[in-house]
């Protein structure tokens, strides 16, 4: 009898232990969950969006691991991001926390902010004013931000918000480094990002975890936690859930 027990306990560890090693073998190699904490990416990602990011898309580096174990200083099936692209990253101040901005400078591009308008290489990027004002938190303040729909030197077009009087206007120009990436939220005023070149900076390439892909999950923080369950069809964005990002 208790050799059928032990038998059956040793049974359940292992089938544990598979499904643990497959976890994470999946969350390292094909897509990992990641929660949207703050507003840096309104109006594409809001607070409480839960979203998958692909880990296939750019390649493998030793952050597209837990713990980011330094057993490698190279990026193995190494793909280059695209301009336009909604990367998760390491931030390089700790190589350690998770930032996702949009990838705007490529190597050798030079950045610059002049009169609230953004330059890629000394040529403005085109921008359509949206009839859109949005109330957008920001810690502990609330911005009043007219939305933009922004088209960027390879196509790719996206919204980005813009606080209504007064912004960042006028920056100096940033000269992308090689094998790094120049990445900013959506959210042009509320953004911590490589505009802030002690705090976030370029990011290198091996600090590329992946591409944001869907929206698989959201969830209002103002109006409810997620905890409360029977609060859940006030807070529950129904208009997000699976919506591919780009």
């Amino acid at each position: 009898m208790k050799k059928k027990i032990i038998n059956s306990i040793l049974d359940n560890l292992k089938t544990l232990f598979g499904a643990l090693i497959l976890a994470i073998l999946i969350r390292s190699l094909i897509i990992q969950p990641f929660y949207i904490p703050s507003s840096s990416m309104e109006p594409t990602l809001l607070v409480g969006d839960r979203i998958f990011v692909s880990k296939i898309t750019y390649g493998y580096s030793k952050h597209s691991f837990p713990f980011s174990p330094n057993f490698s200083s190279k990026r193995f099936f190494s793909k280059k991001p695209k301009r336009g692209d909604l990367v998760v990253f390491k931030t390089p101040a700790d190589n350690r926390t998770d930032y996702i901005k949009r990838l705007i400078g490529l190597p050798g591009d030079e950045i610059q902010f002049i009169n609230g308008e953004l330059f890629i290489n000394q040529k403005r990027v085109m921008r359509k004013k949206i009839d859109e004002v949005l109330l957008i938190r920001c810690g502990n303040f609330t911005l009043e931000t007219i939305t933009y729909e922004e088209t960027l030197p390879n196509g790719v077009k996206h919204k980005v918000s813009y606080k209504k009087k007064g912004t960042l206007q006028n920056t100096k120009i940033y000269k992308v480094p090689n094998n790094q990436y120049f990445l900013m939220g959506d959210n042009r005023d509320c953004s911590k990002d490589s505009r802030y070149l002690e705090e976030v900076g370029y990011v290198d390439i091996l600090n590329l975890v992946g591409k944001a892909k869907i929206i698989f999950f959201s969830n209002d923080t103002k109006k409810g936690s997620l905890f409360k369950i029977w609060n859940l069809h006030n807070s529950f964005r129904f208009n997000r859930t699976f919506k591919t990002l780009k």
